[in-house]
């Protein structure tokens, strides 16, 4: 063969496509108008809207609330108690101490990196004798009900994708929540509310890091598996009420002629995200019913609130919202996440760390105190925790110190769900700076979450993009040592 007719037969990526418009390049196209033409077909679902098959082994845990601390709390201050940090304030932290580890851009440049002791006192708890600081009165009673993790450990050092990472288990947005993956494996157990709800408490601090709808978005999974977030204004759903002059009746037949209008146009496009809306409609009709119920706390004995505090009664609050977790629980909600802001303190944290704490001791213990009198803590998973930890050394100058992004060690805590309780699991060195026995990582966590609501980690995937996607990504160990 000669070497013009060798050029004829070459071709690009161009020519090719336009040679093939009736053939793979219209399927290449289709593929771009629609994303799921090339999805995995659809799994049967079972009675509660889950997969068929879940969980995969008895559950321990019926339900999660998850009291997720943004800005990343001090675990010196609060959990991890360093007796030595005493003797060595204002001390450098040691070179052999640091291993070159990445620093923040914010204490890269300092010229020293001085130790600061926490100014809050430490005392032993409960049966267990558990170290707790002072700054948590309320959550030192139930001591014995908590199993702290002292040692967690992230990649990231921002807060952006920690916060992300913790969220979805994946630094980069777009991939579904950790609440959203249990609304897709095991459905609800509740027909009129949604089974993944989110509450956003009021912000006191004035350089509170930001919260966005994406870190409770359910990314590639279906649509009506991202969280709803109930409002402490107003109604806690948008357009809960009908227009002035509407009545239910009118709804019911506005809602049954758009859903069989959505069935048709499902029949001939084929697209499953309409039939994911039209059940989005039905639920927002059973909500107009069971949400102002649930909203209403007037009907709560006066005991409640003295157990929550005064604060409970304002919505919005930390203590409110942890008031409003439980009625969910009740109700058999799968996931309920609370987001609390505030923790985020590069300087006066002697200050703002008291505060903060105040904010959240009683209502985090309340919870932990109400479930177990009710008879739900032993099947309802408790979270608390922040995205990262905080450096023993001082960002800034030592009468004013803050401290910086440390994800390297850090504390958070889980109670009830079959987790032991009054335990300790993991330590760190005398620094608070390196782990030193049993490291646990974030697609651990997650393992371990799901492991508690029946779900195998490994086998809870959605195919995504040619790719079976999962929570903890090719990583995560379920930490036995912690399970009762």
């Amino acid at each position: 063969m000669d070497l013009f007719t060798d050029s004829q037969l070459i071709e690009n990526r161009r020519q090719f496509f336009g040679r093939t418009t009736t053939g793979i390049g219209s399927v290449a196209l289709a593929s771009l108008l629609n994303p799921n033409l090339f999805a995995a077909p659809q799994p049967k679902v079972n009675q509660h809207g889950g997969l068929p098959g879940l969980p995969h082994f008895a559950a321990k845990a019926k339900r999660v609330i998850y009291l997720l601390q943004s800005g990343a709390p001090s675990q010196m201050e609060l959990f991890d108690y360093k007796p030595t940090l005493k003797e060595l304030h204002g001390k450098p932290l040691p070179d052999s101490v640091r291993e070159g580890q990445r620093l923040t851009g914010m204490t890269a440049g300092q010229k020293s990196y001085p130790i600061v002791n926490p100014p809050f006192a430490f005392r032993q708890h409960g049966k267990s004798g558990m170290w707790l600081s002072d700054l948590l009165p309320h959550l030192s009673k139930v001591v014995d009900d908590i199993c702290v993790v002292k040692s967690m450990h992230t990649e990231a050092i921002n807060h952006d994708p920690a916060i992300t990472f913790f969220q979805s288990g994946n630094q980069q947005p777009g991939r579904p929540s950790i609440g959203s993956w249990s609304s897709y494996g095991l459905g609800s157990e509740n027909a009129d509310l949604p089974a993944f709800v989110v509450l956003l408490s009021k912000n006191s601090f004035y350089q509170a890091q930001p919260i966005y709808s994406r870190l409770w978005g359910s990314g590639f999974l279906p649509s009506n598996h991202q969280g709803v977030k109930l409002r402490s204004q107003g109604d806690p759903v948008l357009y809960l009420n009908d227009p002035a002059g509407g009545n239910l009746v009118s709804r019911r037949k506005s809602l049954d002629a758009l859903a069989e209008l959505n069935r048709i146009r499902e029949q001939e496009i084929g697209d499953p995200e309409i039939r994911t809306r039209i059940a989005a409609y039905e639920m927002a009709y059973r909500m107009q019913m069971s949400v102002p119920e649930l909203a209403d706390l007037s009907k709560e004995p006066e005991s409640t609130f003295k157990l929550y505090g005064e604060d409970a009664k304002i919505p919005g609050t930390h203590a409110a919202n942890c008031l409003l977790a439980r009625r969910l629980a009740e109700r058999n909600v799968r996931f309920i996440q609370v987001f609390h802001r505030g923790w985020d303190h590069h300087s006066n944290l002697a200050k703002h760390m008291p505060v903060l704490s105040k904010e959240t001791d009683q209502g985090t213990a309340a919870l932990i105190t109400d479930l177990k009198q009710r008879g739900l803590l032993e099947d309802t998973l408790v979270i608390w925790g922040g995205e990262f930890g905080r450096t023993v050394y001082s960002q800034g100058g030592i009468n004013n110190y803050g401290r910086d992004h440390h994800p390297r060690c850090f504390s958070v805590f889980f109670a009830g769900g079959g987790i032991k309780g009054g335990i300790s699991y993991g330590k760190t060195d005398d620094f608070c700076y390196n782990i030193t026995e049993n490291p646990v990582h974030v697609h651990d966590f997650h393992a371990t979450i799901l492991h508690q609501m029946g779900i195998n980690h490994e086998q809870l995937t959605y195919r995504f993009q040619g790719r079976d996607y999962r929570l903890t990504d090719v990583h995560g160990k379920v930490v036995k040592g912690i399970l009762a």
